[in-house]
């Protein structure tokens, strides 16, 4: 598979405010965050997508969501309960997809245009499926996990 070699950023909102991780996007030089949710929702104050999307614009920081590239109701399950592996093999019948085969190529597409992180709820991205994500569509990419 081919990938375009350059930075990309990964962040978790989990445990932080929507200022303090618009805080830390500017301070990584990041203009952009790509949502890799599959259901752009949140309990949490501030990171439903429209919310999230708003206070990302009026900080200058671009916002796009790519729900392909989100983990299934199982792999979410299977992510809570620390089961990796299975989060793995779940996680990559999603990136099997049409859909997601579509989504990566665009958010190689917007990596590629600008500084972006790739935005999920998982603190600790080793058990998050963004890493997942990042080893199969920019294996040779630098990647810099903000929050981690």
């Amino acid at each position: 598979m081919l990938s375009r070699a350059g930075t990309i950023f990964t962040i978790g909102y989990e445990g932080t405010t929507q200022p303090e991780l618009i805080a830390a996007l500017k301070t990584a030089g990041v203009a952009r965050v790509i949502d890799v949710r599959a259901v752009p929702l949140s309990r949490k104050p501030g990171f439903s997508k429209n919310v999230l999307a708003a206070g990302l614009s009026e900080a200058g920081i671009g916002y796009i969501n790519l729900r392909a590239l989100g983990t299934p109701p199982a792999g979410r399950e299977a992510a809570r309960k620390g089961r990796r592996a299975e989060l793995a093999a779940i996680y990559a019948g999603q990136l099997a997809t049409t859909e997601a085969a579509a989504q990566i190529e665009q958010m190689r597409d917007l990596a590629a245009e600008q500084p972006s992180a790739l935005l999920c709820f998982e603190r600790d991205p080793a058990a998050c499926h963004r890493s997942l994500l990042v080893a199969h569509a920019m294996p040779d990419a630098k990647v810099i996990d903000l929050f981690a």
